[in-house]
């Protein structure tokens, strides 16, 4: 699956995106959508992204789900609806086959990308596996957490860049890092948002700063990274789950579209 998707007859980057949680059922169909009908006529193959639950939170009183079951299953209407891959997280071993009823790819948290009962878990699922980089590891340390998933009978990886941990409330990228880690055979994505957030905000909220998206996504295209990752909410003001750091729906399409024309200018 992953090397179709790099592969594509376009020659084009990839695209995972959606919102950060799933919030509900209609939200979640409308953004597949519209997202849906971007991606076809630019020819991008595309991923639905939406966690079905968010276990890292600062807070106890930050919005965390609508259920597990009931999240999954929309992921898997998603899924059958559109004809389109769908990707959520999962954050602890017992999980991954939970998981995996609904969704083509599982995705491994950055905090967690060295935790091996749960790289395991999600192998032996035989669902592609997307391993982001800790915030505190180098790119050529990702090819050990690749290589768990690869030692337990699955070759379908993906690795993804999101940040490293600059003073305690940034971060920043490295955008060496995406050949580095290109170099262990593996694809790699920019997760444009993520990179993005301001952790550790005495508020307890995560800040961002969503003016510089199309900065770091056009950067992360001009290196070559394989695929792209992008948090998207029709109206991030009102947003359940990182809000901060999303980019609005109806500007995806203006900035997939400049997005194309880079990716084009680099073959």
């Amino acid at each position: 699956m992953i090397e179709q998707l790099k592969n594509n007859p376009a020659k084009n980057f990839f695209l995972l995106a959606g919102p950060c949680v799933i919030e509900g059922e209609e939200m979640a169909l409308r953004i597949a959508e519209r997202i849906t009908a971007m991606t076809d006529r630019l020819q991008i193959p595309y991923i639905f992204k939406g966690s079905y639950r968010k276990a890292n939170r600062s807070r106890i009183d930050s919005f965390t789900g609508i259920g597990d079951e009931k999240a999954l299953k929309i992921l898997g209407k998603v899924r059958e609806q559109f004809g389109i891959p769908t990707v959520t997280d999962i954050h602890l071993p017992e999980e991954a086959a939970m998981a995996a009823e609904y969704v083509d790819i599982l995705q491994i948290p950055a905090f967690l990308c060295r935790q091996t009962d749960l790289l395991v878990a999600a192998a032996k699922t035989g669902k592609a596996v997307n391993l982001k980089k800790g915030q505190f590891l180098s790119p050529e340390a990702m090819r050990f957490a690749a290589q768990k998933v690869v030692e337990s009978g699955n070759r379908e990886v993906m690795l993804t860049e999101r940040g490293t941990t600059f003073g305690y409330q940034d971060l920043l990228i490295d955008y060496r890092g995406i050949p580095q880690m290109q170099a262990s055979g593996f694809p790699v994505v920019l997760d444009v948002t993520h990179s993005l957030q301001q952790p550790n905000q005495t508020s307890g909220v995560t800040g961002g700063m969503p003016a510089l998206i199309e900065t770091v996504a056009r950067a992360g295209i001009a290196v070559g990274a394989d695929g792209l990752f992008i948090e998207t909410h029709e109206d991030p003001s009102v947003a359940k789950s990182d809000g901060a750091n999303m980019l609005k729906l109806d500007l995806l399409e203006g900035l997939l579209e400049r997005l194309v024309r880079i990716r084009q200018a680099i073959l």
